[in-house]
C-alpha cells in the first residue's frame, strides 16, 4: 500500500497532501520535532521526533521504500530516500530522481559555499499558486502510479 511521508516542519502543501490522500485514500505520516495540528482523520498521523539535529530527516530516510511517497524541500533527504527506492517530490511539484539529485546536491553545495564566502545570493521564489497547482498535479500522478504498481492484496 503507498502512503505519503511529509518532511512537515515547513511544509507549505499540507493542505493539498490531505486532500488528495483523502480522494485516494492513502495514508500521510507528517513528521516534525515540534507538535503540529493535523486533521483528525484515520489516514493522518503525526509523527514527533527529537528535536536532535537531522532527526526527522533521520526517521523519514529509514521509514522510506518503494511504496513510499515523500514530499520534502531538502535535497540532501531527497537522496537518502531515492537510494531506498522511495519517489521524492518538492512541495513544488519538482520531482527528484536518480537523473537529477547529483546535479541538485552539487547546486546546494555551491550556493553554500558562496553563502560562507559572504557572496550574497537570494533565496527561492516566493511560494506561488502556480506551485501549489504543480504540485496538485504532480502528487496526484505520483500516487497514482504507485497505486497501480501495488499488487492487489
Amino acid at each position: 500500500m503507498p502512503r505519503i511521508l511529509v518532511d512537515a516542519d515547513a511544509c507549505p502543501v499540507k493542505e493539498e497532501i490531505y486532500k488528495v490522500a483523502y480522494r485516494l485514500k492513502v495514508p500521510v505520516s507528517l513528521v516534525a520535532n515540534s507538535y503540529l495540528r493535523t486533521p483528525k482523520h484515520p489516514l493522518i498521523s503525526m509523527q514527533m521526533v527529537s528535536d536532535g539535529f537531522d532527526a526527522a530527516d533521520d526517521w523519514i530516510a529509514e521509514q522510506a521504500d518503494a511504496a513510499s511517497l515523500v514530499i520534502t524541500a531538502d535535497i540532501l533527504l531527497a537522496g537518502r530516500c531515492i537510494e531506498a527506492g522511495a519517489t521524492v517530490l518538492a512541495p513544488t511539484g519538482k520531482p527528484f530522481n536518480t537523473s537529477n539529485i547529483g546535479g541538485a546536491i552539487a547546486t546546494r553545495a555551491i550556493m553554500a559555499d558562496l553563502r560562507a564566502g559572504l557572496e550574497q545570493t537570494s533565496g527561492p521564489p516566493p511560494f506561488s499558486n502556480k506551485d501549489r497547482s504543480q504540485f496538485l498535479n504532480a502528487l496526484d500522478r505520483e500516487l497514482q502510479r504507485l497505486i497501480r504498481a501495488t499488487p492487489a492484496p
